[in-house]
Protein backbone atom coordinates (compact mmCIF):
# COMPACT_ATOMS: atom_id res chain seq x y z
CA UNK A 1 0.00 0.00 0.00
CA UNK A 2 0.95 3.53 -1.02
CA UNK A 3 1.10 5.75 1.80
CA UNK A 4 1.75 9.89 1.73
CA UNK A 5 5.09 10.54 2.71
CA UNK A 6 4.20 13.95 4.37
CA UNK A 7 0.67 13.05 6.31
CA UNK A 8 -0.30 9.18 6.69
CA UNK A 9 -3.41 8.39 4.30
CA UNK A 10 -3.00 5.85 2.05
CA UNK A 11 -4.04 5.78 -1.25
CA UNK A 12 -7.19 3.36 -0.73
CA UNK A 13 -8.64 6.78 0.79
CA UNK A 14 -12.36 6.33 0.25
CA UNK A 15 -12.81 9.67 -0.86
CA UNK A 16 -9.78 8.98 -3.22
CA UNK A 17 -6.70 10.91 -3.58
CA UNK A 18 -3.65 11.11 -5.75
CA UNK A 19 0.26 11.81 -5.13
CA UNK A 20 2.47 14.42 -6.71
CA UNK A 21 6.25 13.12 -7.65
CA UNK A 22 7.68 13.63 -4.22
CA UNK A 23 5.12 11.31 -2.95
CA UNK A 24 2.54 13.98 -1.24
CA UNK A 25 -1.07 13.85 -1.36
CA UNK A 26 -3.28 15.83 -3.32
CA UNK A 27 -5.13 16.70 0.20
CA UNK A 28 -1.45 17.72 1.95
CA UNK A 29 -1.09 19.81 -1.72
CA UNK A 30 -4.13 21.77 -0.89
CA UNK A 31 -3.99 22.53 2.77
CA UNK A 32 -0.56 24.53 1.49
CA UNK A 33 -3.59 26.87 0.32
CA UNK A 34 -4.94 27.70 4.05
CA UNK A 35 -0.78 29.32 4.05
CA UNK A 36 -1.04 31.58 0.88
CA UNK A 37 -3.94 32.06 0.78
CA UNK A 38 -5.97 35.78 2.01
CA UNK A 39 -8.05 34.83 4.10
CA UNK A 40 -9.39 38.71 4.86
CA UNK A 41 -9.96 38.94 1.27
CA UNK A 42 -11.99 35.67 1.07
CA UNK A 43 -14.32 36.34 4.23
CA UNK A 44 -14.84 39.85 2.68
CA UNK A 45 -15.72 38.48 -0.58
CA UNK A 46 -18.24 35.97 1.80
CA UNK A 47 -19.74 38.69 3.42
CA UNK A 48 -20.62 40.35 -0.40
CA UNK A 49 -22.00 37.19 -1.78
CA UNK A 50 -24.45 36.49 1.81
CA UNK A 51 -25.82 40.18 1.81
CA UNK A 52 -27.65 38.99 -1.55
CA UNK A 53 -29.92 36.89 0.60
CA UNK A 54 -30.41 38.84 3.81
CA UNK A 55 -33.99 39.59 4.38
CA UNK A 56 -35.28 42.91 4.82
CA UNK A 57 -37.71 41.48 7.18
CA UNK A 58 -36.07 40.12 10.71
CA UNK A 59 -39.14 37.35 11.26
CA UNK A 60 -38.19 35.95 7.81
CA UNK A 61 -34.67 33.47 7.95
CA UNK A 62 -31.53 34.23 5.87
CA UNK A 63 -30.42 30.88 5.51
CA UNK A 64 -30.76 27.67 6.87
CA UNK A 65 -27.83 26.05 9.13
CA UNK A 66 -27.17 22.65 9.83
CA UNK A 67 -26.10 21.68 13.22
CA UNK A 68 -25.89 19.23 16.15
CA UNK A 69 -24.67 18.66 19.78
CA UNK A 70 -21.10 18.85 18.62
CA UNK A 71 -18.69 19.28 15.49
CA UNK A 72 -18.32 23.07 14.01
CA UNK A 73 -21.92 23.70 14.75
CA UNK A 74 -20.41 26.38 17.85
CA UNK A 75 -18.10 27.88 15.28
CA UNK A 76 -20.77 27.95 12.39
CA UNK A 77 -23.67 29.59 13.85
CA UNK A 78 -21.88 31.97 15.85
CA UNK A 79 -20.21 32.71 12.34
CA UNK A 80 -23.54 32.91 10.48
CA UNK A 81 -25.01 35.01 13.25
CA UNK A 82 -22.50 37.41 14.48
CA UNK A 83 -19.73 38.27 11.52
CA UNK A 84 -22.17 37.82 8.54
CA UNK A 85 -25.10 39.28 10.40
CA UNK A 86 -27.39 36.71 9.40
CA UNK A 87 -30.60 35.68 10.65
CA UNK A 88 -30.14 31.52 10.39
CA UNK A 89 -32.93 28.68 10.88
CA UNK A 90 -31.30 26.05 12.38
CA UNK A 91 -31.79 22.08 11.12
CA UNK A 92 -31.10 19.46 13.00
CA UNK A 93 -31.43 15.73 12.07
CA UNK A 94 -31.77 13.33 15.00
CA UNK A 95 -29.40 10.36 14.90
CA UNK A 96 -30.93 8.66 16.76
CA UNK A 97 -27.33 7.30 18.34
CA UNK A 98 -27.94 10.86 20.98
CA UNK A 99 -25.64 11.11 24.59
CA UNK A 100 -26.64 12.79 27.01
CA UNK A 101 -23.90 15.49 26.55
CA UNK A 102 -24.99 15.97 22.74
CA UNK A 103 -28.22 16.74 23.44
CA UNK A 104 -27.29 19.50 26.76
CA UNK A 105 -24.65 20.69 23.90
CA UNK A 106 -27.78 20.93 21.59
CA UNK A 107 -29.93 22.46 24.02
CA UNK A 108 -26.96 24.85 24.55
CA UNK A 109 -26.28 25.90 21.65
CA UNK A 110 -30.04 27.12 20.92
CA UNK A 111 -30.16 28.56 24.00
CA UNK A 112 -27.02 30.85 23.91
CA UNK A 113 -26.87 31.58 20.43
CA UNK A 114 -30.84 32.44 20.46
CA UNK A 115 -31.68 30.29 17.28
CA UNK A 116 -35.31 29.20 16.38
CA UNK A 117 -34.59 25.24 15.30
CA UNK A 118 -36.16 22.51 13.32
CA UNK A 119 -35.83 18.93 14.13
CA UNK A 120 -36.23 15.46 12.11
CA UNK A 121 -36.92 12.24 13.78
CA UNK A 122 -38.12 9.49 11.84
CA UNK A 123 -39.21 6.64 13.24
CA UNK A 124 -36.93 4.26 15.57
CA UNK A 125 -38.60 1.63 13.26
CA UNK A 126 -37.91 3.04 10.37
CA UNK A 127 -34.27 3.53 10.84
CA UNK A 128 -33.74 0.10 12.27
CA UNK A 129 -35.13 -1.23 9.01
CA UNK A 130 -32.84 1.01 7.02
CA UNK A 131 -29.74 0.44 8.90
CA UNK A 132 -29.89 -2.96 8.45
CA UNK A 133 -30.04 -2.44 4.49
CA UNK A 134 -26.79 -0.36 4.86
CA UNK A 135 -25.12 -2.88 7.11
CA UNK A 136 -25.66 -5.50 4.31
CA UNK A 137 -25.09 -2.78 1.08
CA UNK A 138 -22.31 -0.57 2.70
CA UNK A 139 -21.62 -1.89 5.70
CA UNK A 140 -22.50 0.80 7.22
CA UNK A 141 -24.58 1.87 10.34
CA UNK A 142 -24.35 5.29 10.09
CA UNK A 143 -25.86 6.18 6.28
CA UNK A 144 -29.29 7.04 7.91
CA UNK A 145 -27.05 9.79 9.81
CA UNK A 146 -24.88 11.06 7.04
CA UNK A 147 -28.23 10.90 4.66
CA UNK A 148 -30.79 12.81 6.87
CA UNK A 149 -28.25 15.19 7.83
CA UNK A 150 -27.76 15.88 3.63
CA UNK A 151 -31.67 16.02 3.14
CA UNK A 152 -33.20 17.58 5.69
CA UNK A 153 -31.77 20.98 5.59
CA UNK A 154 -31.81 21.28 1.73
CA UNK A 155 -35.60 19.84 2.52
CA UNK A 156 -36.10 22.68 4.65
CA UNK A 157 -34.56 25.28 2.18
CA UNK A 158 -36.78 24.61 -0.88
CA UNK A 159 -40.13 24.02 2.01
CA UNK A 160 -39.76 27.60 3.15
CA UNK A 161 -38.05 28.72 -0.02
CA UNK A 162 -34.76 30.02 1.82
CA UNK A 163 -32.66 29.98 -0.67
CA UNK A 164 -29.05 29.72 1.41
CA UNK A 165 -27.95 26.59 2.99
CA UNK A 166 -24.52 26.97 4.56
CA UNK A 167 -22.35 24.36 5.62
CA UNK A 168 -19.30 23.58 7.53
CA UNK A 169 -15.92 22.87 5.64
CA UNK A 170 -15.94 20.72 2.39
CA UNK A 171 -14.73 17.05 3.64
CA UNK A 172 -13.42 16.10 -0.15
CA UNK A 173 -11.67 19.39 -0.03
CA UNK A 174 -10.25 19.37 3.36
CA UNK A 175 -9.02 15.81 3.47
CA UNK A 176 -7.88 14.43 -0.12
CA UNK A 177 -7.68 17.93 -1.77
CA UNK A 178 -10.80 17.23 -4.13
CA UNK A 179 -11.14 20.97 -4.98
CA UNK A 180 -9.01 24.30 -4.40
CA UNK A 181 -10.55 26.92 -1.63
CA UNK A 182 -10.79 29.19 -4.56
CA UNK A 183 -13.03 26.68 -7.08
CA UNK A 184 -15.67 27.86 -4.18
CA UNK A 185 -17.72 24.49 -4.67
CA UNK A 186 -20.94 24.46 -3.48
CA UNK A 187 -23.33 21.59 -1.81
CA UNK A 188 -24.33 18.95 -4.66
CA UNK A 189 -26.53 15.79 -5.26
CA UNK A 190 -23.55 14.17 -7.34
CA UNK A 191 -20.79 14.66 -4.33
CA UNK A 192 -23.45 13.83 -1.69
CA UNK A 193 -24.52 10.62 -3.61
CA UNK A 194 -20.85 9.84 -4.14
CA UNK A 195 -18.82 10.18 -1.75
CA UNK A 196 -21.46 10.96 1.91
CA UNK A 197 -23.35 8.16 0.48
CA UNK A 198 -20.99 5.95 -0.84
CA UNK A 199 -22.98 5.50 -4.05
CA UNK A 200 -26.41 5.14 -2.44
CA UNK A 201 -29.18 6.87 -2.60
CA UNK A 202 -32.49 6.60 -1.19
CA UNK A 203 -34.37 5.46 -3.96
CA UNK A 204 -31.36 3.06 -4.67
CA UNK A 205 -31.94 1.56 -1.25
CA UNK A 206 -35.89 0.72 -2.24
CA UNK A 207 -34.46 -0.55 -5.22
CA UNK A 208 -31.84 -3.40 -4.11
CA UNK A 209 -34.00 -3.59 -0.77
CA UNK A 210 -35.98 -6.68 -2.41
CA UNK A 211 -39.26 -5.12 -1.13
CA UNK A 212 -37.92 -4.30 2.35
CA UNK A 213 -38.17 -0.67 1.94
CA UNK A 214 -40.67 1.27 0.34
CA UNK A 215 -40.36 4.76 -0.84
CA UNK A 216 -42.43 6.30 2.00
CA UNK A 217 -39.80 4.63 4.19
CA UNK A 218 -37.12 6.60 2.46
CA UNK A 219 -38.59 9.60 1.94
CA UNK A 220 -36.87 12.05 4.65
CA UNK A 221 -33.44 10.82 2.76
CA UNK A 222 -34.61 12.43 -0.33
CA UNK A 223 -32.52 15.29 -1.77
CA UNK A 224 -35.28 17.30 -3.26
CA UNK A 225 -35.89 17.36 -6.61
CA UNK A 226 -33.89 19.46 -9.44
CA UNK A 227 -37.17 20.82 -10.14
CA UNK A 228 -37.71 21.96 -6.23
CA UNK A 229 -34.05 23.28 -5.81
CA UNK A 230 -34.29 25.51 -8.82
CA UNK A 231 -38.17 26.92 -7.51
CA UNK A 232 -36.00 28.34 -4.58
CA UNK A 233 -32.79 28.81 -5.79
CA UNK A 234 -31.18 26.80 -3.18
CA UNK A 235 -27.37 27.38 -2.67
CA UNK A 236 -25.70 25.39 -0.25
CA UNK A 237 -22.40 27.20 0.36
CA UNK A 238 -19.63 25.86 2.43
CA UNK A 239 -17.73 28.50 4.84
CA UNK A 240 -14.59 26.08 4.55
CA UNK A 241 -13.93 28.02 1.18
CA UNK A 242 -13.74 31.43 2.55
CA UNK A 243 -12.35 30.76 5.99
CA UNK A 244 -8.83 29.19 7.21
CA UNK A 245 -10.52 25.93 8.84
CA UNK A 246 -8.61 24.31 11.91
CA UNK A 247 -11.31 22.52 13.77
CA UNK A 248 -9.59 22.60 17.01
CA UNK A 249 -8.43 26.39 17.36
CA UNK A 250 -12.09 27.12 16.59
CA UNK A 251 -13.49 25.06 19.06
CA UNK A 252 -10.58 26.66 21.87
CA UNK A 253 -12.32 30.11 20.48
CA UNK A 254 -15.91 28.87 20.90
CA UNK A 255 -15.51 27.07 24.50
CA UNK A 256 -13.89 29.80 25.82
CA UNK A 257 -17.33 31.76 24.49
CA UNK A 258 -20.04 29.65 24.99
CA UNK A 259 -18.73 26.94 27.76
CA UNK A 260 -20.06 23.86 26.13
CA UNK A 261 -18.65 20.33 27.26
CA UNK A 262 -16.04 17.76 25.29
CA UNK A 263 -15.12 14.25 26.60
CA UNK A 264 -13.10 11.36 26.04
CA UNK A 265 -13.13 9.51 22.90
CA UNK A 266 -12.92 5.64 22.85
CA UNK A 267 -10.84 5.06 19.27
CA UNK A 268 -9.14 9.03 18.76
CA UNK A 269 -7.66 11.52 20.53
CA UNK A 270 -9.37 14.59 19.78
CA UNK A 271 -11.85 15.23 22.77
CA UNK A 272 -14.12 17.77 20.83
CA UNK A 273 -15.93 16.21 17.94
CA UNK A 274 -18.61 13.67 17.63
CA UNK A 275 -19.16 13.72 21.78
CA UNK A 276 -22.75 13.91 20.67
CA UNK A 277 -22.88 10.08 19.58
CA UNK A 278 -22.56 7.09 20.85
CA UNK A 279 -21.17 5.25 18.09
CA UNK A 280 -19.40 7.82 15.77
CA UNK A 281 -15.93 7.31 17.27
CA UNK A 282 -16.83 4.00 18.78
CA UNK A 283 -18.21 1.56 16.75
CA UNK A 284 -19.21 3.11 13.56
CA UNK A 285 -15.18 4.08 13.62
CA UNK A 286 -14.27 0.47 14.09
CA UNK A 287 -16.12 -0.75 11.01
CA UNK A 288 -14.32 1.72 9.13
CA UNK A 289 -11.19 0.53 10.46
CA UNK A 290 -12.20 -3.23 9.50
CA UNK A 291 -13.17 -1.73 5.97
CA UNK A 292 -10.18 0.40 5.28
CA UNK A 293 -7.48 -0.65 7.37
CA UNK A 294 -7.58 3.02 9.26
CA UNK A 295 -9.67 5.36 11.43
CA UNK A 296 -10.61 8.35 12.63
CA UNK A 297 -7.06 9.17 14.88
CA UNK A 298 -5.36 8.89 11.48
CA UNK A 299 -7.92 11.27 9.96
CA UNK A 300 -7.65 13.61 12.73
CA UNK A 301 -3.67 13.14 13.21
CA UNK A 302 -3.17 14.02 9.49
CA UNK A 303 -5.32 17.50 10.38
CA UNK A 304 -3.17 18.30 12.99
CA UNK A 305 0.28 17.39 11.21
CA UNK A 306 -0.67 19.53 8.37
CA UNK A 307 -1.49 22.23 11.11
CA UNK A 308 1.40 21.70 12.42
CA UNK A 309 0.82 20.85 15.84
CA UNK A 310 2.05 16.93 15.40
CA UNK A 311 4.92 15.26 13.56
CA UNK A 312 4.57 12.35 10.90
CA UNK A 313 6.03 9.83 13.80
CA UNK A 314 3.95 11.72 16.56
CA UNK A 315 1.28 11.36 14.40
CA UNK A 316 1.85 6.98 14.01
CA UNK A 317 2.07 6.52 17.86
CA UNK A 318 -1.44 8.04 18.17
CA UNK A 319 -2.58 5.86 15.17
CA UNK A 320 -1.03 2.90 16.76
CA UNK A 321 -2.79 3.55 20.39
CA UNK A 322 -5.77 3.55 19.34
CA UNK A 323 -6.60 1.89 15.79
CA UNK A 324 -7.17 -2.24 18.21
CA UNK A 325 -9.07 -0.61 20.44
CA UNK A 326 -12.09 -2.61 20.51
CA UNK A 327 -15.82 -0.44 20.45
CA UNK A 328 -17.61 -0.72 24.09
CA UNK A 329 -20.64 0.60 22.66
CA UNK A 330 -21.18 -3.00 20.03
CA UNK A 331 -23.60 -4.35 22.42
CA UNK A 332 -25.62 -1.10 23.12
CA UNK A 333 -26.37 -1.49 19.21
CA UNK A 334 -26.43 -4.87 18.44
CA UNK A 335 -29.88 -5.25 21.31
CA UNK A 336 -31.21 -1.65 19.07
CA UNK A 337 -30.93 -3.23 16.07
CA UNK A 338 -31.61 -6.81 17.35
CA UNK A 339 -28.62 -8.70 16.12
CA UNK A 340 -26.29 -10.92 16.95
CA UNK A 341 -22.64 -10.20 17.24
CA UNK A 342 -21.92 -12.78 14.49
CA UNK A 343 -24.68 -11.56 12.62
CA UNK A 344 -23.62 -8.23 12.54
CA UNK A 345 -19.68 -9.04 11.66
CA UNK A 346 -20.29 -11.09 9.21
CA UNK A 347 -21.84 -7.78 7.13
CA UNK A 348 -18.84 -5.94 7.51
CA UNK A 349 -16.36 -8.90 6.60
CA UNK A 350 -18.12 -8.90 3.25
CA UNK A 351 -16.77 -5.31 2.52
CA UNK A 352 -13.16 -4.82 3.56
CA UNK A 353 -10.85 -3.78 1.33
CA UNK A 354 -9.04 -6.85 -0.34
CA UNK A 355 -6.20 -4.30 -1.14
CA UNK A 356 -5.70 -4.01 2.60
CA UNK A 357 -7.39 -7.29 3.98
CA UNK A 358 -6.76 -11.28 3.62
CA UNK A 359 -7.86 -13.82 5.42
CA UNK A 360 -6.11 -17.00 6.80
CA UNK A 361 -7.88 -19.56 7.67
CA UNK A 362 -10.70 -17.57 10.00
CA UNK A 363 -8.59 -14.80 10.97
CA UNK A 364 -8.57 -11.31 9.24
CA UNK A 365 -5.27 -9.76 8.71
CA UNK A 366 -4.10 -6.21 7.92
CA UNK A 367 -1.51 -6.77 5.09
CA UNK A 368 -0.19 -3.13 5.65
CA UNK A 369 -0.35 -0.28 7.81
CA UNK A 370 0.97 3.23 7.98
CA UNK A 371 3.19 2.20 11.19
CA UNK A 372 5.23 -0.04 8.46
CA UNK A 373 6.33 3.12 6.79
CA UNK A 374 7.96 5.39 9.69
CA UNK A 375 11.49 5.27 7.40
CA UNK A 376 10.10 5.43 3.64
CA UNK A 377 12.57 7.27 1.22
CA UNK A 378 11.67 10.69 0.64
CA UNK A 379 9.59 11.25 4.42
CA UNK A 380 12.05 13.80 5.48
CA UNK A 381 12.38 16.38 2.33
CA UNK A 382 8.33 16.03 2.34
CA UNK A 383 8.25 16.77 6.10
CA UNK A 384 6.40 19.96 7.78
CA UNK A 385 8.23 21.60 11.21
CA UNK A 386 5.68 20.89 14.12
CA UNK A 387 4.91 23.68 16.10
CA UNK A 388 2.77 21.84 18.36
CA UNK A 389 1.20 21.23 20.96
CA UNK A 390 -1.60 19.32 20.10
CA UNK A 391 -3.37 19.06 23.40
CA UNK A 392 -7.17 18.78 23.76
CA UNK A 393 -8.96 19.18 26.78
CA UNK A 394 -12.10 17.74 28.62
CA UNK A 395 -14.34 20.22 30.34
CA UNK A 396 -16.31 19.09 33.68
CA UNK A 397 -19.49 16.92 32.87
CA UNK A 398 -22.36 19.23 34.16
CA UNK A 399 -24.20 15.70 35.13
CA UNK A 400 -21.45 13.50 36.19
CA UNK A 401 -24.42 11.78 38.65
CA UNK A 402 -26.35 10.67 35.54
CA UNK A 403 -25.63 7.83 33.70
CA UNK A 404 -24.47 8.81 29.55
CA UNK A 405 -24.99 4.62 28.78
CA UNK A 406 -28.02 4.57 26.44
CA UNK A 407 -29.37 6.33 23.73
CA UNK A 408 -31.81 9.63 24.62
CA UNK A 409 -33.73 9.73 21.56
CA UNK A 410 -35.72 13.45 22.78
CA UNK A 411 -33.94 15.45 24.95
CA UNK A 412 -35.15 18.55 26.39
CA UNK A 413 -34.70 21.56 23.79
CA UNK A 414 -33.07 24.77 25.69
CA UNK A 415 -31.01 25.21 29.04
CA UNK A 416 -32.23 27.46 31.58
CA UNK A 417 -29.45 30.19 32.38
CA UNK A 418 -30.36 31.64 35.28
Amino acid sequence: MKYCKRCLYPENHPLHLTFDDEGVCSGCRIHEEKDRLDWRERLKQLKHLVAGFRSRKRDIHDCVVPVGGARDSWFIVHTVKHVLGLHPLLVTYNKHYNTQLGIRNLAWLRTQLGCDILTQTVAPQTVKKITRETLRLRGSLYWHCLAGATSFPVQVAARFRIPLVIWGAHQGLDQVGMFSHTDEVEMTRKYRKEHDLMGLEAEDLVRLSEGRLTHDEVAPYTYPSDGEIAATGVRGLYLGNYLRWDTKAQHETMLDLYGYETALQQRTFDTYNDVDCFHYSGLHDYTKYLKWGYGKATDHAVREIRLKRLTREEGMELVARYKDIPPADLPMFLEWIGMSEAEFFSEIDRHRAPGIWEKSGDQWQLRDSILNHQGDEGVESARLASRGPCNFSVTPNRQATIPDDRYILIGRGWVDEK
